[in-house]
């Protein structure tokens, strides 16, 4: 069978935001490309399970959270909020910011250096282990490490460990928790703050060096979201794709900005406040991840596109926390109660929906291999599906350690967060 993965993907390296990234790596939220796809065929199929196939280390994880891990080389990273023992009301006290660097080779902890917390103190633990203190993903160049906390603070570390610089985000009227993760381009720090109060709403672009703000741009379309913005390539020019309506749909909820300059290059009716974006197969696909309608925009025009290029919708979408993907000419979306659905992407007609009965959590974002695999992969009961126009499930995997993080790509081998413990799994 042939596969087609998004035009994006092709090469043996991957080119965003000026920078190089080898393709075995896996630097930031959703892997090289913030879309979910990896160029790897390698990627083992069956794990865990009581014989532990597969397995290749599994490390304690010190400090709890659902940050995906990333990979840099031989390194891998995560961060982590702790409380200390000490605590009986974990409302009443900022927890212990960590970031964790691991071996790739045998899962040693190579370093755990604490960053000091941020202003917010937080009180609604809705959203996961670690209260949602540690939700973002960190991202890295090779050079350094980039890291977001929820209480409103980012941080950029050297890869021995030391903090090279630190900057607390103000205001920080974000909803329940920090959940966008950094975006690097060019030599800068893309964040997107998605407030609550829409007049708070901005992109703050960061210097990479000494992380003072080169420019914030103002996002009054923008409600309060959860989103990681992507970057794409259209006709030749980069585009980062916000979606951030807050609630439901909104007018603008979707937005597209030139990443050096923040200039608004497109802006659509639409829901985005949980789930990223996809792209591929010449589409935008969003919806806002907490139940609303979905919608697939061409991505090449300019202004307000509503009633211009939005090429499908789908009337409703029940909650789904976890990003869609695009493989090929088909969407694959899960939501609640772990159902997957299949859409033609040219068209939105619905190919498949089937139910993921053992999943245990439909918060992940999936990684695609070359192979046209989809993993839905956490440290908990896992899916493995072939793409394609038939439902066909490979393998159901099982590490006994359930959490939200998703997996990271690298090197032929996937590595997963629990609560617990971090693991490595890979073809013995």
């Amino acid at each position: 069978m042939r596969i087609l993965l998004p035009t994006v993907c092709m090469g043996l390296v991957l080119t965003l935001g000026r920078q190089v990234l080898g393709a075995d790596d896996w630097p930031q939220f959703r892997g090289p490309t913030g879309l979910g796809i990896t160029l790897q065929t390698t990627l083992p199929v069956i794990w865990g399970g009581a014989d532990n196939t597969n397995v290749l280390w599994k490390s304690p994880l010190i400090g709890e959270g659902h940050a995906s891990p990333i990979v840099s080389g031989d390194r891998l990273f995560v961060c982590t909020a702790r409380w200390p023992e000490s605590v009986t009301d974990r409302k009443q006290v900022i927890p212990e910011h960590h970031v964790l660097c691991y071996s790739v080779k045998d899962g040693k902890l190579l370093w755990d250096t604490s960053v000091e917390p941020g202003p917010w103190r937080r009180e609604d633990f809705r959203s996961g282990p670690g209260g949602g203190y540690a939700a973002p993903t960190p991202a890295t160049d090779g050079k350094r490490v980039f890291v977001v906390f929820g209480s409103s603070v980012i941080a950029a570390l050297e890869m021995d460990g030391r903090i090279a610089w630190r900057n607390e985000i103000t205001p920080h009227n974000f909803d329940v928790t920090v959940g966008s993760s950094p975006v690097l381009y060019d030599d800068t720090v893309l964040m997107l703050c998605a407030m609550t109060n829409r007049k708070d709403s901005r992109l703050i672009a960061y210097s990479k060096s000494d992380g003072t703000i080169r420019r914030e741009t103002p996002l009054p379309l923008a409600g309060f979201a959860h989103s990681t913005p992507i970057l794409i390539e259209v006709g030749g020019k980069p585009q980062l794709v916000i979606a951030a309506s807050g609630g439901g749909e909104a007018d603008g909820g979707i937005q597209s900005l030139h990443p050096g300059t923040g200039e608004l290059l497109w802006s659509c009716r639409g829901g985005g406040e949980a789930a990223s974006p996809a792209f591929g197969a010449g589409i935008v696909y969003c919806d806002n991840g907490r139940g609303g309608p979905g919608v697939a925009i061409d991505p090449t025009g300019t202004g307000d596109v509503t009633k211009t290029h939005i090429k499908w919708r789908v009337g409703q979408i029940p909650e789904g926390i976890g990003s869609p993907v695009i493989v090929g000419e088909r969407v694959y979306r899960l939501h609640t109660p772990n159902i997957l659905k299949c859409w033609d992407a040219e068209t939105g007609t619905q190919i498949y929906a089937q139910r993921l009965d053992q999943l245990t959590s439909s918060w992940a974002s999936p990684v695609v291999d070359g192979a046209g695999r989809l993993y839905f992969a956490t440290a908990g009961v896992s899916y493995v599906i072939q793409s394609g126009e038939e439902y066909k499930v490979l393998a159901i995997n099982d590490l006994g350690d359930p959490n939200h993080a998703s997996a990271a790509a690298a090197g032929g081998k996937l590595f997963l967060v629990g609560t617990k413990s971090v693991f490595c799994v890979g073809t013995k």
